[in-house]
C-alpha cells in the first residue's frame, strides 16, 4: 500500500543536502544530481529516482559499493510510493552487502520473525559487532524514522558501536523499509517489544535503544515503559507532534501517510485520526522509565519544542533542547553525538 503526491524535489534539496554530505557522497556529485532532476516521480531522465540510480551505478561499476549504496539509498528517499522505489531499495541492499567487508566491524543480516498482532512477521535486522567484544556485552537496539532507515544511518551506528562496546541490532521502524507492516499504533509497539526480547538473547541480557526521528517515538516508548535499560531519544515526537494542528513541510505530510499504510492522498481527518493513537501520554503519566537521554533542536519545523520539553524533570533523564539547529540536532551532530555515546557508556556500566 503506498501512493505518490505532489512533492518538489528542490524542497528535499534544501532541506536534506546536510545529510547527503554526511552520507559520505562528493558534493559535486550531489550539486550534479541536483541540477538534473525536475520531477519527484518518474523514472526517466530527470525524475529523482533516475538520476540518483544513475550515480549509484557509476559508483558501483567502480567498486566503490558503499558509495553506490548511499546513493541508491537517496534513489528510494523518502519513501516506497512506487515500484522504481522498491527497486532502488533492493539495490541499496545489494550494495551494500558487497561493502559490508569493509565496515570495520563484525556484520550479519538476520532476518527474524516476531510476533505481531495475533500471528508473526519478518523483521531483517542488521548486527554490528565491533572486534573482539565479549559475548556477555550490552544490545543497544538502534532504528531511524519515516525517511532515514537502517542502512542509512550506517556510519552512525557503527561509531556508536565501536565507541561505546555494544552489540548493535539496526533495525527500520513498521512502516519503513524493509519492515512489512504498517505505522500503527500499539501494533508497532508489539514488534519493537519482541526486538527488546530477541536481543535480551544476544548478549548479557543488558539492552538499550537508540531511536531518531520517528525512531525516537519507538526509543522512548521504550524507556518510559522500563522495557529496555537504557534509552537515547534524538528529535522523537511524543505527544504534540500528533495532535497539534500545524501544516506538515518538506512532503512530510505524504511521508507520514505512506508510513500508516495510506494507498492514496489521506484526508486531513483520516490522517490525524490515525496518528492520535500515537500519543505517549499515558506512559508520561507514570515513572517506570529507565534512565533516559533526551535531545532536539529547539528549531525543529517536524517536532514541537513540548515533545522534548515534557522530559525535563523527570526521575533518570537528562533532557536538552539545543539553540541554533532544527530536526534532531542535525547541524550540531558534533557535539550531540559524544554527548549521547559518553552517557550511553556510563549508563550501562553502572
Amino acid at each position: 500500500m503506498s501512493y505518490e503526491w505532489p512533492l518538489d524535489p528542490e524542497d528535499l534539496f534544501v532541506e536534506r543536502y546536510p545529510q547527503m554530505l554526511r552520507s559520505g557522497l562528493t558534493a559535486t556529485d550531489i550539486r550534479e544530481v541536483r541540477a538534473a532532476v525536475v520531477e519527484m516521480w518518474p523514472d526517466a531522465p530527470g525524475g529523482w529516482v533516475y538520476e540518483w540510480s544513475k550515480l549509484a551505478a557509476r559508483y558501483a561499476a567502480d567498486g566503490r559499493h558503499d558509495r553506490a549504496a548511499a546513493a541508491y539509498g537517496w534513489a528510494k528517499f523518502p519513501c516506497l510510493a512506487d515500484e522504481a522505489k522498491h527497486e532502488a531499495l533492493d539495490r541499496q541492499l545489494a550494495q551494500y552487502l558487497l561493502a559490508a567487508p569493509g565496515f570495520g566491524v563484525d556484520f550479519e543480516r538476520r532476518v527474524l520473525r516476531l510476533p505481531y498482532r495475533d500471528g508473526t512477521t519478518d523483521v531483517p535486522v542488521h548486527l554490528f559487532t565491533p572486534p573482539e567484544l565479549p559475548d556477555a556485552a550490552p544490545v543497544l537496539l538502534a532504528s531511524g524514522g519515516v525517511d532515514t532507515w537502517k542502512m542509512d544511518l550506517h556510519s552512525l551506528f557503527v561509531f556508536f558501536a565501536m565507541q561505546t562496546g555494544v552489540r548493535l541490532l539496526a533495525f527500520d521502524i513498521p512502516g519503513t523499509g524493509e519492515s512489512a507492516v504498517p505505522m500503527r499504533g500499539d501494533e508497532g509497539g508489539q514488534l519493537v517489544d519482541g526486538l527488546i526480547e530477541a536481543a535480551r538473547k544476544l548478549g548479557g541480557g543488558k539492552v538499550a535503544h537508540l531511536g531518531i526521528s520517528m525512531g525516537g517515538y519507538y526509543s522512548a516508548r521504550s524507556g518510559l515503559s522500563g522495557a529496555v535499560d537504557a534509552a537515547l531519544v534524538l528529535g522523537g515526537p511524543v505527544e504534540h507532534a500528533f495532535t497539534e494542528d500545524r501544516p506538515w513541510r518538506y512532503g512530510m505530510a505524504g511521508i507520514i501517510g505512506n508510513a500508516l499504510g495510506f494507498d492514496a492522498p489521506p484526508t486531513d481527518a483520516a490522517q490525524a485520526e490515525a496518528l492520535h493513537g500515537f500519543s505517549l501520554r499515558p506512559l508520561l503519566d507514570k515513572d517506570d522509565n529507565a534512565p533516559m537521554l533526551v535531545i532536539n533542536g529547539a528549531d525543529d519545523v517536524h517536532v514541537p519544542q513540548h515533545d522534548t520539553l515534557v522530559f525535563a524533570g523527570r526521575r533518570g533523564t537528562e533532557v536538552a533542547l539545543l539553540p541554533g539547529t532544527g530536526h534532531c540536532a542535525t547541524s550540531e551532530l558534533a557535539q550531540v553525538v559524544p554527548r549521547m555515546t559518553g552517557w550511553l557508556s556510563a549508563t550501562l556500566a553502572s
